[in-house]
């Protein structure tokens, strides 16, 4: 079952490998302090995810003016990871292999591939977790489609604007 992850909570502790860089924890940052960035993708045979992850990598600079640490995070398999990272010149981190049972923790939506043509297994749709210096759950912005997603430029405005005013986490209300 798929599970609804709370605003003001964290992510789960999943911990993947990534193409570069060796393992990640997802909610876990490099430096004390830093914001992060989780980003799901289709995987490879998504021309929306070429775009949107082209589009990531020149931001990433004013992402990290922002001491935010960006991760992009697919069930791909390491040869289709690889493939994104080197079709891109990608050097923000990209994991791999997420399972079912993970993306289901992140509760995000699973669909089965059109054709054996597009892909050879179940996928996640997008989604962007942004986690604020306390690890916890800022924005969450969850699809089913691989055209809905989060803008990055006005993500990169808002984490700014958020930064800035001290926003507070909203959807909190139970």
């Amino acid at each position: 079952m798929t599970k609804k992850l709370i605003s003001g909570g964290t992510l789960p502790a999943i911990t993947l490998s990534t193409v570069n860089d060796g393992e990640v924890t997802l909610g876990s940052v490099k430096k004390q302090g830093n914001w992060q960035i989780v980003t799901i993708y289709r995987g490879l045979h998504c021309p929306v995810c070429h775009e949107y992850l082209t589009r990531m990598e020149e931001l990433k600079d004013d992402f990290t003016k922002l001491d935010v640490e960006l991760l992009t995070v697919s069930g791909d398999p390491l040869e289709k990871a690889q493939k994104m990272v080197e079709e891109h010149n990608l050097t923000i981190p990209v994991a791999y292999d997420l399972s079912i049972a993970q993306m289901k923790e992140l509760g995000l939506y699973i669909s089965e591939p059109r054709s054996k043509e597009e892909t050879d297994r179940p996928f996640a749709e997008p989604a962007t977790y942004a986690l604020n210096a306390d690890g916890k759950l800022q924005l969450i912005e969850i699809s089913n489609t691989p055209f809905n997603r989060a803008d990055l430029s006005e993500l990169v405005e808002s984490v700014e604007w958020i930064k800035e005013n001290d926003y507070p986490i909203r959807g909190t209300y139970e």
